[in-house]
């Protein structure tokens, strides 16, 4: 009995200390999530894919991206504008919200609008109220910055479809 009694003790010492671990790493962990948004506003260029078309089969396919974003220091919200190059064009300003992860990197959440021409883009063939939710990397000890995000573009074909879905990344220099 009293084998299985100290095993017990150890079983709970061990089990406490586990548990303190995973405490303070929270605390280390939560510590890092208050972090200031990643710094740099950025110009990038990237790819974008189109995920949906509208009832004729137009607006899926791939665009070239041109990527910008302009980060206010003080509160964690940038202003965000995209341009898809392809069969049709497409001009995306959005403001978001950004969120630290750590020090490099951060996720967004933004919205906007979409304004394209009369040729069906990978955001569709009309104006459409946006949401891009993505995520921003800086690279440490470097200009360069990676990002990712989609675009979903609402009642964004005029030819049915609904819903226009992209997505896009690239790398972008830092200002």
């Amino acid at each position: 009995m009293k084998g299985k009694t100290s095993r017990m003790v150890q079983l709970t010492c061990a089990s406490v200390l586990g548990g303190i671990i995973a405490g303070a790493s929270v605390l280390v962990s939560t510590e890092a999530a208050n972090a200031q948004a990643a710094y740099g506003s950025y110009v990038g260029v990237g790819a974008g894919l189109g995920l949906s078309s509208d009832d004729d089969g137009d607006g899926d396919g791939i665009a070239a991206v041109i990527a910008g974003r302009y980060r206010f220091l003080r509160v964690p919200v940038s202003l965000r504008a995209q341009a898809f190059i392809g069969d049709g064009f497409a001009i995306v300003p959005t403001v978001s919200y950004d969120y630290p992860l750590n020090w490099n990197t951060d996720i967004y959440l933004g919205a906007g609008v979409s304004f394209t021409g009369d040729e069906p883009s990978v955001l569709g063939d009309q104006t459409a109220f946006v949401l891009q939710p993505g995520i921003d990397y800086m690279f440490p000890n470097s200009r360069f910055a990676a990002f990712g995000n989609a675009v979903i573009a609402f009642d964004a074909f005029r030819e049915g479809g609904g819903t226009a879905v992209s997505l896009q990344g690239g790398v972008g220099y830092q200002f």
